[in-house]
């Protein structure tokens, strides 16, 4: 079946009727609990069902959001969370400004894939319509920079020209579709075949929705290529408003960082440059006073007349090294250490270090109480903990493991 949507893809209102409504579930395209709902079939429908890479569309039955639209052979099925009476007359209300962001990428789609096949000889193996960029696979292991850029400005000339664009239905059997470019036909199509045409450039066999002409794609921007799968390539790339919002969102981010680095945009690589050089020098000095003070740290503790043995630190600043270096200099023989680093309340690491049995035997009870995971050998257990907030409780367990050795003794 044809629908409304494809026959007409710039329709923004549409009055039909209900045929049937069905309770049903839907599962969220990110995961989570099923919405419980209604599928509703019309006698006919202008919010496009997914299909040729394309994804559905959005709008109103009356008041009544729809959530998904889905194809179920020659019906469109759509998912809404009120029931609707079987036979009544309803008003559709699309939600344009998804639509036509679909038409300009879809149209654009068809566009390029024609001109890199005529230009190039590459030919498009699938495509998919992300939320933010389009990909279209290519079977070719590479495509040059020099490529890209004839085929970027070959397609905008196209665009420029104000090509038309038509769509044809032609009955299945009819001899022209098998001279049309095509990836086949869904096993459960039924209907006739829908064809679009770019005058002297493209004639494509296809489902989705697509502009009238051209020129209104605006542009097409050609963002680079990525590496496909069995040498394939990816090419990546916006058209029309995507174009513009992308334009708007680095303008936004190059006044940004010009009231943050003090300079033009023509500077701001160097002046991070420079900025990346100081953090490394940093983080380097940084690093060695941290050696330098888990080395005085440790130094004080074996300078005490009488040296406990359970020594625990905490320290926000610092990582595995620091703990490691104040185990190496203070010696694990006969002392035990429960060391720590990261926020006192929240996220951090632990490192448990002293005689091998007794680490062996605490370390896995050290990691459950900070609600964290560690491994250890010959004396050491470390890891990451959630709950820093609990190291009173595994001083307390030390403490009395201490004092029961002791006692023994």
């Amino acid at each position: 079946m044809v629908f409304q949507c494809q026959r007409d893809s710039w329709a923004r209102q549409f009055t039909t009727r209900v045929v049937s409504c069905q309770a049903a579930e839907l599962r969220p395209e990110g995961g989570g609990e099923p919405v419980q709902g209604f599928q509703v079939v019309l006698e006919d429908t202008i919010l496009f069902p997914e299909g040729g890479g394309q994804p559905d569309d959005r709008g109103l039955i009356g008041d009544v959001p729809v959530l998904r639209v889905t194809r179920r052979g020659p019906e469109a099925v759509h998912f809404v969370q009120t029931a609707l009476e079987p036979g009544a007359a309803v008003l559709l209300s699309l939600d344009w400004e998804r639509r036509f962001d679909h038409m300009q990428q879809h149209s654009g789609q068809h566009l390029i894939t024609a001109i890199a096949d005529l230009m190039f000889g590459f030919k498009t193996t699938s495509w998919e319509l992300g939320r933010q960029r389009s990909v279209i696979e290519l079977d070719t292991p590479c495509v040059t920079a020099e490529q890209i850029e004839a085929l970027e400005r070959s397609v905008n000339e196209k665009i420029r020209e104000r090509v038309p664009v038509t769509v044809r239905e032609l009955a299945a059997d009819d001899p022209e579709v098998e001279t049309v470019r095509s990836r086949g036909l869904p096993d459960d199509h039924t209907g006739p075949v829908r064809v679009i045409n770019i005058e002297g450039v493209d004639s494509n066999m296809c489902c989705g929705t697509h502009v009238s002409n051209l020129s209104d794609l605006q542009v097409i921007k050609l963002l680079g290529t990525e590496k496909g799968k069995k040498n394939k390539t990816n090419l990546v790339f916006l058209a029309g408003n995507r174009v513009l919002k992308s334009i708007e969102q680095s303008h936004n981010t190059e006044k940004a960082l010009t009231s943050l680095l003090k300079n033009g945009p023509g500077e701001h690589v160097e002046a991070v440059k420079r900025l990346q050089s100081s953090v490394k020098l940093l983080q380097k000095n940084n690093l060695n006073l941290l050696r330098d003070i888990a080395v005085l740290i440790a130094r004080d503790f074996k300078s005490k007349p009488v040296q406990s043995q359970l020594f625990v630190l905490h320290r926000k600043e610092g990582d595995s090294e620091f703990m490691n270096i104040i185990a190496n200099e203070i010696g694990t023989e006969e002392t035990l250490l429960f060391l720590t680093v990261g926020d006192e309340k929240e996220a951090g690491l632990f490192l448990l270090a002293g005689p091998v049995e007794a680490v062996e035997n605490l370390g896995p009870r050290v990691a459950e109480l900070l609600g964290g995971k560690g491994a250890g050998k010959r004396g050491r257990f470390q890891g990451k903990a959630t709950k820093m907030s609990r190291r009173g409780e595994v001083e307390a367990l030390l403490q009395e493991f201490v004092s029961h050795q002791r006692a023994e003794t």
